[in-house]
């Protein structure tokens, strides 16, 4: 999934997606968000100490509650 950021001045950002829907919260429906990636260890990757080949996801993180949300990649 494609995202449209928009910077905002007090650090965070405006997220539209790729359909063209601006994201909002699920749980308070703040608009505004921090954003992160995690990677998705596997078992295998970890054991193997290949941690850093396993994939990322994007999190936007609400700025208000905190909630996160994931977004796996394509």
């Amino acid at each position: 999934m494609q995202f449209i950021e928009r910077a905002v001045e007090d650090g965070t950002v405006e997220v539209q997606m790729s359909s063209g829907k601006q994201l909002s919260c699920l749980v308070c429906g703040y608009a505004r968000f921090h954003e992160r990636n995690a990677l998705l260890n596997t078992r295998a990757a970890t054991f193997f100490k290949f941690d850093w080949a396993n994939r990322e996801a994007t999190n936007f993180v609400c700025a208000n509650c905190g909630y996160v949300h994931w977004f796996l990649p394509d």
